[in-house]
C-alpha cells in the first residue's frame, strides 16, 4: 500500500526551499552499474549538481571508502571548490549515519531534500528512508541512480515510493527550480544544463 505524500509536497521545489544530496558517485560504484546507461546516469547527476550550483541550491556530497571506491565524481566536486565530499566515518550504506553528512544536511535549514546515488536499492534507498524518518520531504532523483541489476534498481525505487519518497527526474527538477522563463539564470541553465544533457529544449 502506497503511503500518502505529505501536504508539503504539493508546494513546488524551489531554489529557496530545497537541497540536493548526492551519494557515492565514485568510479568503482559506477563499474557495478548494469541497470541502465552509465553515461545517462552520470550526466543526470552532473546536470542536477550544475543546476544547483547555478541557482545556489545547497548541495551535500557523500562518499563511501574513497581509497577503495575512488574519489567522488571530479566533474561534480569541481563545481563546488572548497566543499568537502564527506568520506563517511561509518562504512555503511546509509550516508546519514555519518555525522558530518547529516549535520551538513541539517545545517541548510531546508525540509525538502532531493536525493540520488549509487546504488539505488542500497545507499540511495537507505539514505532516503533515513531522511523520511527524520521528517524531511524526500524527492528521489531516479534517472541519476543506478544499480547492479534492473530488478535491484526497479524494486529499490518501488520501496522508496511505498515509503513516501516522491519520484522526480532531472529535467523536471531543473525546470521546477528554475520555475519559469523569466528567471535571470535561464540562459546559463540552457547552455550549461539542458544542452549538456541533450534535451531538445537546449538546442
Amino acid at each position: 500500500m502506497t503511503t500518502s505524500a505529505p501536504k508539503g509536497c504539493l508546494e513546488f521545489l524551489s531554489d529557496k526551499n530545497s537541497m540536493l544530496v548526492l551519494v557515492d558517485y565514485q568510479s568503482t560504484m559506477f563499474k557495478g552499474v548494469a541497470s541502465g546507461d552509465k553515461t545517462i546516469i552520470r550526466n543526470a547527476a552532473f546536470c542536477a549538481a550544475k543546476a544547483a550550483q547555478i541557482l545556489s541550491v545547497p548541495v551535500v556530497l557523500s562518499a563511501i571508502n574513497p581509497p577503495s571506491n575512488g574519489e567522488f565524481m571530479p566533474e561534480i566536486t569541481a563545481l563546488f571548490p572548497g566543499q568537502e565530499a564527506f568520506a563517511r566515518k561509518v562504512p555503511g550504506f546509509d550516508a546519514f549515519e555519518d555525522e558530518k553528512t547529516w549535520n551538513a544536511a541539517k545545517k541548510t535549514g531546508r525540509k525538502k531534500m532531493v536525493i540520488s546515488g549509487l546504488w539505488t536499492s542500497m545507499c540511495f534507498a537507505y539514505t532516503a528512508l533515513h531522511a523520511l524518518r527524520e521528517g524531511y520531504e524526500v524527492y528521489g532523483l531516479m534517472d541519476a541512480a543506478g544499480d547492479s541489476t534492473r530488478d535491484a534498481h526497479t524494486y529499490g525505487i518501488r520501496r522508496m515510493i511505498q515509503a513516501g519518497v516522491i519520484p522526480i527526474t532531472v529535467e523536471s527538477l531543473v525546470s521546477e527550480w528554475m520555475h519559469d522563463w523569466t528567471n535571470p539564470k535561464v540562459p546559463e541553465l540552457i547552455k550549461e544544463v539542458y544542452s549538456h544533457y541533450g534535451y531538445m529544449i537546449g538546442f
